[in-house]
């Protein structure tokens, strides 16, 4: 009994260890999302492989590491120290030293009661990238291209094709691009980038219920390195299909400690999770 209890306890840490961690928005369920602090909080945690993060684009073309185009009623308070109302602030319309001035990180979030308050503001992404370098020089970044057909009509960020090459001009100038895979749930982001800069690793992002790969590949035109759904959509079948077809897969955002457990079991390749206090209990 001794002897199979500590086969089962290696095998649990072993499949910990091979999995890709990645710690989303930073450590969200830990610390204000998306801030350097974030970042420093998840690589705490040993069982981390991976950072993940968002970016957007501001007035003056700086790339901003934030989740929406605009300050988000949910966790930032303006200069004044007032709630933000709604999709009023557009980060696109206000330069990053401006966007600098607004504390996304002292007001209490409602689906995260374990977070720490602390007052922290959007950094630029060539400082994140920067400064963590600092201290873990290998680490991989997972970098988001926030990027919507309606959100560009709209006015909260510039075309596709300015964004992207934006984003990767920035990465370049910051750390070695292999280290960096780019996701987005815009497609016409993966194209793009596929087409233009075809060493970059990308991400295929999906909300969708039903998908397969033949499907994916067909639509995209290539096959994204990996291939990222919510969790609750996912299968052990469609797990082994999009492996059999050259894909890596890496489901988010895997929270529940049960949940982490029954989503390994399926053989994904990596999970992206808020809370990296969590992995491997």
């Amino acid at each position: 009994m001794k002897k199979l209890i500590s086969f089962f306890l290696v095998f649990s840490s072993l499949s910990v260890v091979a999995l890709d961690w990645q710690s989303h928005r930073g450590a969200r369920g830990l610390y204000p999302e998306n801030t350097i602090g974030a970042m420093k909080v998840a690589l705490s945690y040993p069982a981390v492989t991976t950072l993940e993060l968002d970016v957007v684009v501001s007035k003056d073309n700086q790339v901003v590491v934030s989740h929406e185009p605009w300050m988000s009623e949910e966790i930032c308070l303006d200069p004044q120290g007032k709630p933000v109302v709604g999709k009023s602030v557009n980060l696109y319309q206000l330069t990053a030293a401006e966007i600098a001035t607004y504390d996304c990180g002292t007001k209490p979030h409602p689906r995260f009661p374990e977070q720490r308050k602390v007052k922290e503001s959007k950094p630029l992404l060539k400082d994140l990238l920067v400064e963590i370098s600092k201290t873990h020089p290998k680490v991989p970044f997972n970098i988001e291209i926030k990027s919507l057909p309606e959100d560009e009509q709209a006015g909260f960020q510039p075309p596709v094709p300015a964004f992207t090459d934006l984003v990767v001009k920035t990465i370049q100038a910051s750390v070695d691009l292999s280290r960096v895979t780019i996701q987005s749930f815009d497609w016409r982001v993966l194209k793009y980038l596929h087409s233009k800069y075809p060493k970059v690793r990308t991400v295929a992002l999906t909300e969708a219920e039903k998908f397969n790969a033949k499907d994916v590949v067909k639509e995209l035109g290539f096959t994204p390195t990996i291939f990222s759904p919510y969790y609750k959509n996912l299968k052990l079948s469609l797990v082994k299909e999009f492996q059999q077809a050259k894909m890596k897969v890496i489901p988010w955002t895997v929270n529940e400690v049960s949940e982490m457990h029954e989503v390994t079991a399926m053989g994904v390749d990596g999970i992206i999770t808020d809370y990296p206090d969590r992995i491997g209990k």
